[in-house]
């Protein structure tokens, strides 16, 4: 009995502290027909995007509110045809530069050394860049939007976290635990405040940076070798003396970012190993995480067996207090809550397997992305 009623405390502790980060999530950038005075440049990195770059493109073709909007497309060695389709998309508009890269050299992985191409191959320099993925769609002031909250913010970097559209039972599993994670386990706020590089986070879905800050970070030469290239250039950018910022895009942007369970497993195969770092500290989190989200409900189905419900109750008080952390995340992020959230304790194992597996594949050095190796 008292170990249930511990279990019931510290999920509840949890989910309040995640309501207390939803309510200071409320940095809402929304777009609107005030304009940004200053040069910008969306960049635009592209590997075997074909089938699915036509609605980024045409809704950065689309942004309103920047009057000098320079659009640098990357194309990093594709075999797919995505430069054609970037062609056919954008035709001659004078305001998209369509650029091919070259393979990265030893010691760079891919998504850095085209954003890194990007960053360095931009002219006229802009003052601020914004780096967008292929499978994000803004809105059409979602720039100008997110560069005045940079600088409102007083930041070098603001991470407008889009609002992840989920439509497979894989998706709807997996994808709500990256805003739930966050917004249960980090204090946002006194990270944003916080000198310390270790306490970072950023999506590198929608990113935009002073280009200034970017530069004296170092940019992505800075973070060349590392797969979460995201979280490692706000702790860059926080080595050099400059400020992050975090902020729901949930009205400014949505991103799709899997079309199916393979393209999923795959992806967070590649990346949770470099989330958790060493394998002895995954194993603690994974643990803590299932008895806190996973046991609740195999307890509470236990003790009701032998004839306990005093126990069984409170176990299922802990398991509803899990379900209302991730309606809450859900809530505050533009996400889908119900009926999803009854699922949280399975989508706890899911990611427990995921982890496992990235680990299993990066010992055995067979963990790649869009063809080429991670590690």
């Amino acid at each position: 009995m008292t170990a249930a009623l511990a279990l019931v405390v510290a999920v509840a502790s949890l989910t309040g502290h995640t309501l207390v980060n939803a309510l200071a999530w409320l940095r809402r950038p929304t777009g609107g027909p005030a304009g940004v005075g200053e040069g910008v440049a969306v960049l635009l990195p592209l590997r075997d995007e074909a089938d699915r770059v036509t609605p980024c493109l045409r809704a950065l073709l689309a942004q309103r509110g920047v009057p000098g909007l320079r659009i640098v497309v990357l194309d990093d060695g594709s075999t797919d045809g995505t430069a054609d389709v970037v062609r056919a998309v954008v035709g001659a508009d004078p305001r998209v530069t369509l650029l091919t890269g070259v393979a990265p050299p030893p010691g760079w992985l891919g998504k850095p050394h085209a954003c890194w191409q990007l960053a360095t191959r931009t002219d006229p320099e802009p003052t601020v860049l914004a780096f967008v993925d292929a499978d994000v769609v803004l809105t059409p002031y979602a720039v100008a939007a997110a560069v005045t909250e940079l600088r409102a913010a007083g930041a070098t970097l603001l991470s407008p976290y889009p609002r992840i559209v989920v439509r497979t039972a894989a998706d709807r599993l997996v994808q709500p635990l990256l805003q739930w994670l966050w917004l249960t386990f980090l204090p946002l706020r006194a990270m944003e405040r916080s000198r310390r590089p270790s306490l970072a986070a950023a999506g590198g879905q929608f990113l935009v940076v002073d280009r200034a800050g970017y530069l004296r970070a170092g940019g992505h030469a800075a973070v060349a070798d590392k797969v979460l290239e995201d979280i490692e250039l706000a702790r860059a950018v926080k080595r050099a003396g400059g400020r992050i910022a975090l902020a729901d895009g949930s009205r400014l942007a949505s991103c799709r970012m899997y079309d199916d369970w393979p393209q999923l497993r795959d992806g967070y195969t590649k990346s949770l190993w470099a989330s958790f770092g060493h394998p002895a500290g995954a194993a603690v989190v994974l643990a803590l995480l299932l008895l806190l989200y996973t046991a609740p409900p195999l307890l509470a189905g236990a003790a009701l067996l032998a004839g306990a419900p005093a126990v069984a109750g409170i176990a299922t008080l802990a398991y509803l207090a899990g379900v209302t952390g991730r309606v809450v995340s859900a809530r505050a992020t533009g996400g889908r809550a119900w009926p999803d959230a009854l699922a949280h304790p399975v989508s706890v194992v899911v990611l427990g397997w995921l982890t496992v597996r990235s680990y299993h594949l990066r010992k055995r050095r067979r963990l790649t992305w869009r063809g080429r190796p991670v590690t």
